[in-house]
């Protein structure tokens, strides 16, 4: 038992031998880790006491560290003797629960704040007792403190009630005093033994400044600068309380960028507004633009005579000289001694001028590489982040969810602002810009700070939530968003209203990945585009099978065409008022050896998404070359047009590869004709009529496709050199016994700009009267002919070429 064992200090001589032993042996004692061993194994063996635990402040002075600990099995057996409690602590390593404390907790924390000694007979009365993996019933808690200073605490627990004595209070004090003197002691030596040796060594001056030279253009981050920096400072000079600060004239306000305080380097970063800085001996600096260099008393007499006011302990020396980055960035130099040991004098100022001018360079070049490097990441216009920054900070947030102690989840929306295009192309780009900007301002008023608000292009945007508690979170937020964006937005004259198509999809697993989760978030927002304005979806199964379909139609595109699984059938496109085929328009399937016949409009979205459009188009505008020279060779001479991507019309090529084509194949002119959409050739208008005129000499036909269910942004069409505009198949579905008005527009505008026109989708007679009425000049459809495969197209030309095909 331990009451048995327990040691009583029956004596004052005993106890003065017990401190005398314990202030001879730190006499010798020369290293901390080496210190601390010594102390709570001495407490354990020569008090009696189970355990002694030595926590110290960290840096920051919010948390007490364990750096040493010893102790003794509860369970010990009664007849091994306490003179043994080292050995057997050797043999049985001790090892407490709580390594660490904040300095608000528990009793340590609170002997820690309040600098007094704390002794309980029955913790279980205390609030303030923090149990450890080895609960007790009595604790001895002493402070370490030197000048006035909290250096960290010495605790002792014990199992049985009432176990610690006015006698232990009294000895464990003063081995915390002794203590305490010893580890600033030790500190002290250790700080100053560096700086006299780095001060003897005068003849180095000159190299650590051509080093300081040599770092300002060799180090590509300013932390990384400024580390190497104060390693030359502290060379020739004692920098143990130092700082680097940056003022930003624009905001009034200094920026910590680095600092060293009691020779600990802590976290800087921190601003102080003006308002805080305006008294400082700091800003006086700034204001005057002098150097300055003072001792105790000068320091004192600048006080007095307002020129600033004393923040903190009065320094014995204080040296500080300001520099200038550029027009909108000064900065400050400042280094202090509160010693008496050192003071500053002209040389270190000297030295400290040649710095500030080094540092002043290397900051500019930091602030240059960071604009260069904030272009890199974010959108021109908006500010936001980028596509690349986005996944980067996707990919980092997903990592992290294994190591989220709740059930978090992340969000990525997808928004694709409605109607923004015809802004555009109605009222400007400067106006569709200012537009955006206003969008993306309510929506940052809608979402949090740590959100990633990015811009994917044009009119597609992004929001990356982290650590989301619940999905219903999720939905508040876009609650938000559509409600601010419900309200008009006023651009000079014009009154805007936004809304946006969101798509959302959701992640909790660390193995899933950030481009899937954007594919995903992209899918959803296309399934709530095509279901109209201002809608929402969010990511499911179905469209997960639809992305695994794409993904696999992506994977085999190559392979088909490697492969030759493309084939083109042919629609035959007629002449209403004499009926009879003029040419044909190519029509691809793709036999997949698997799948079967997949339809293009599987594949062909696939493709263009992923720019595997452009070698399929080509692969496809060779097929058709070929199959015109097949068809030539056996007395059939007709054209074949061939649907192709408006990526095409962005690069001159384009107008090479055709070129090629009618030479490899000696097509005659105007044989092989090309159809896009119209939203394709007004995104790259310049540049698609320079192509149009390439493709001249050629004969080559433009067949405007879909018209009239794109932009149709009428003040453009009259300047792009197409030759025919086709009818869509959706308009000629409501052609019964009654006009289209949509459709006679489309004829006049068509007749205006002296351009043939094609009815898609003719099925039936009613149909063909009518367009035929209206003077539209051509048709196809299933009325005469569904696509046909190219033995089969060859017939029909041949066999009703000049047959009524009314019949």
């Amino acid at each position: 038992m331990f009451s048995q064992k327990k040691i009583k200090l029956e004596s004052k001589t005993e106890q003065l031998a017990i401190i005398n032993q314990f202030s001879l042996s730190l006499l010798h004692i020369t290293k901390l880790d080496e210190l601390f061993n010594y102390v709570t194994r001495e407490v354990v063996s020569k008090l009696g006491f189970v355990d002694c635990v030595i926590y110290l402040t960290d840096h920051s002075g919010t948390m007490l560290q364990e750096v040493a600990a010893m102790g003794v099995g509860y369970n010990q057996e009664s007849n091994v003797a306490l003179d043994d409690a080292a050995a057997l602590a050797e043999r049985d390593p001790y090892q407490i629960g709580v390594s660490q404390i904040p300095i608000t907790e528990g009793i340590s924390g609170y002997v820690a704040r309040s600098q007094q000694a704390f002794v309980s007979g029955d913790v279980s009365q205390e609030a303030r007792y923090v149990a450890d993996s080895r609960p007790a019933l009595s604790e001895l808690c002493v402070p370490l403190v030197y000048e006035n200073k909290t250096l960290g605490v010495i605790d002792c627990e014990h199992p049985e009630r009432d176990y610690f004595t006015e006698s232990h209070v009294q000895i464990l004090s003063t081995v915390a005093h002794l203590l305490s003197a010893k580890i600033y002691q030790l500190r002290t030596l250790a700080h100053l033994t560096a700086t006299v040796t780095q001060l003897n060594e005068a003849q180095k001056l000159e190299q650590s400044l051509l080093k300081i030279a040599n770092i300002t253009y060799g180090s590509k981050q300013v932390e990384q600068f400024y580390d190497e920096l104060y390693q030359i400072i502290c060379a020739f000079l004692p920098a143990d309380n130092f700082f680097i600060g940056l003022y930003d004239t624009t905001q009034d306000t200094l920026e910590i960028d680095f600092l060293i305080e009691a020779g600990i380097k802590c976290d800087a970063h921190h601003k102080v507004s003006k308002d805080q800085l305006k008294d400082t001996a700091s800003y006086y600096l700034l204001t005057s633009g002098q150097s300055l260099l003072c001792d105790e008393n000068s320091f004192a007499e600048h006080i007095r005579s307002g020129h600033f006011t004393l923040v903190g302990r009065a320094p014995k020396s204080w040296l500080g000289v300001p520099f200038q980055v550029n027009d909108n960035v000064k900065g400050v130099i400042v280094t202090q001694s509160y010693h008496d040991e050192f003071s500053y004098n002209s040389h270190h100022q000297s030295i400290l001028t040649y710095i500030s001018r080094q540092v002043a360079m290397a900051i500019d070049r930091q602030l240059s590489r960071k604009a260069l490097e904030h272009r890199a990441l974010h959108d021109e216009l908006t500010g936001l982040a980028n596509r690349y920054l986005l996944i980067e900070h996707m990919k980092h947030a997903i990592l992290c969810l294994h190591r989220q102690a709740n059930s978090q989840l992340h969000a990525l929306l997808y928004l694709d602002f409605d109607r923004f295009k015809s802004i555009n192309d109605s009222l400007g780009h400067d106006v569709g810009d200012r537009f955006l900007i206003a969008i993306c301002g309510l929506i940052k008023t809608c979402i949090r700070k740590t959100d990633t608000f990015a811009r994917l292009g044009g009119d597609e945007f992004a929001i990356f939530m982290e650590n989301v508690q619940s999905k219903q979170q999720v939905a508040i937020a876009i609650e938000r968003i559509i409600l601010a964006l419900s309200k008009p937005i006023q651009i000079d004259s014009h009154t805007l209203q936004a809304s946006t198509s969101i798509g959302v999809a959701f992640t909790e697993s660390e193995h899933d990945k950030a481009l899937e989760l954007l594919q995903q978030a992209d899918a959803a927002m296309y399934e709530a585009k095509s279901s109209g304005r201002g809608q929402i979806r969010y990511f499911n199964n179905a469209m997960r099978k639809k992305l695994k379909r794409q993904a696999d139609i992506e994977n085999d595109l190559q392979h088909g065409i490697k492969n030759q699984e493309f084939e083109l059938y042919y629609q035959p496109i007629f002449s209403l008022n004499d009926p009879k085929v003029v040419s044909f328009e190519a029509l691809v399937r793709w036999h997949h050896p698997s799948n079967g016949l997949v339809p293009p409009s599987e594949f062909i979205p696939v493709a263009e998404q992923t720019g595997q459009i452009m070698e399929l188009d080509l692969h496809l505008l060779r097929l058709a070359a070929k199959q015109l020279y097949a068809w030539h060779c056996q007395g059939m001479r007709t054209r074949i047009t061939v649907n192709v991507s408006s990526r095409h019309f962005a690069s001159l090529d384009f107008v090479k590869y055709i070129h090629q084509l009618y030479d490899d194949y000696d097509l005659t002119a105007g044989a092989l004709s090309l159809e896009i959409t119209e939203s394709g050739l007004i995104e790259n208008l310049n540049l698609a009529t320079k192509i149009i005129k390439g493709l001249e000499p050629l004969g080559v036909r433009l067949y405007l496709d879909d018209f009239g269910t794109g932009y149709s942004a009428l003040g453009y069409l009259h300047q792009l050199p197409i030759h025919v505009l086709k009818i869509d198949k959706s308009f000629v579905d409501q052609l019964t016994n009654r006009s289209n008005p949509l459709v006679d527009a489309i004829l006049s505008l068509a007749r205006s700009l002296e351009l043939d026109v094609v009815a898609e989708g003719i099925e039936n007679p009613k149909q063909w009267a009518l367009l035929k009425r209206k003077g539209c000049q051509y048709g196809q459809g299933y009325l005469v002919s569904k696509p046909l495969a190219k033995d089969d197209a060859y017939r029909f030309y041949h066999d009703y070429q000049h047959e009524d095909l009314m019949v």
